[in-house]
């Protein structure tokens, strides 16, 4: 009885450690162009095999069959790995489980852009969702650009703000709204076309309701490659990292402000952690 009192923690821990410590990893696209590096280092990181295949999750654009056939013809010169895209619905998300299992023995698994809230309110509470996180527990790599960017993170930025006319103008808390994204990163939060549509606001105003949390804002033409705790950067552009704000006041004006908080820029070939 002692002995099997001292295995079940045993057992409990290492399923936790497990979970904690996925075998796959991400790739994570700020949006824009994808260049021919890119494309490369994409295939690359997934480290396709002759028997594996790439499967396409486009419910996050209005134009799923030309997202399709663009990052097909992107990826043909570098892998001959078979590709396929299933548009789910949110019925679908349940019980096609002939896709399902597609998505679960997947070695790569895209998502487009378009709007991330779209793509979560199909996933959110499904099959497909439980088997995306499957499979990256398993080691398939999960990549996405733009919105498949954004819901990454377990707090997902939705795009949108309390206060419509505030946003780009203004820091405050409070005002940008987040959302539950699919939770791959659990203590960062994602923003894409960071540098080229200048959103430092934003990322800021996030940063002071999560404080805990490490934002990363993730230029066009760029990537972050995230395998455990280690980060690279690959791509065009550089990548934005915020971090630890302390004294943080909002003032009667409802001004906010804070002091100390670590920020960080890297470019292409460069690391660091989470």
């Amino acid at each position: 009885m002692k002995l099997v009192r001292i295995i079940l923690p045993l057992v409990l821990l290492f399923s936790i450690q497990a979970l904690a410590n996925p075998k796959g990893k991400l790739f994570i696209i700020g949006g824009g162009t994808r260049s021919a590096e890119l494309m490369q280092s994409l295939v690359n990181t997934a480290e396709l095999r002759a028997s594996d295949y790439i499967i396409v999750l486009p419910m996050a654009t209005s134009e799923p069959e030309e997202s399709f056939a663009l990052l097909s013809k992107q990826i043909a010169p570098y892998s001959k790995a078979k590709i396929s895209s299933f548009n789910f619905t949110k019925e679908q998300a349940d019980s096609h489980n002939t896709w399902i299992d597609s998505v679960r023995n997947a070695r790569l698994i895209y998502v487009t852009g378009g709007d991330q809230n779209k793509f979560m309110d199909v996933v959110r509470g499904t099959k497909l969702y439980d088997v995306l996180h499957e499979a990256f527990q398993a080691g398939a790599t999960i990549a996405g650009t733009s919105a498949g960017a954004a819901i990454m993170s377990e707090v997902m930025i939705t795009g949108d703000q309390k206060d419509n006319t505030s946003a780009i103008q203004t820091i405050s808390k409070d005002n940008i709204i987040t959302s539950t994204g699919m939770g791959f990163l659990k203590n960062a939060i994602i923003d894409q076309h960071f540098i080229y549509r200048s959103r430092y606001n934003r990322l800021i105003s996030v940063m002071l309701d999560y404080p805990s949390h490490l934002l990363l804002g993730i230029d066009e033409g760029t990537a972050i490659v995230v395998k455990g705790k280690d980060v690279s950067v690959v791509g065009d552009s550089q990548v934005v990292a915020m971090s630890k704000p302390t004294n943080i006041k909002i003032n009667k004006n409802n001004k906010v402000s804070f002091s100390d908080a670590k920020i960080s820029l890297y470019t292409a070939g460069e690391y660091f952690k989470l």
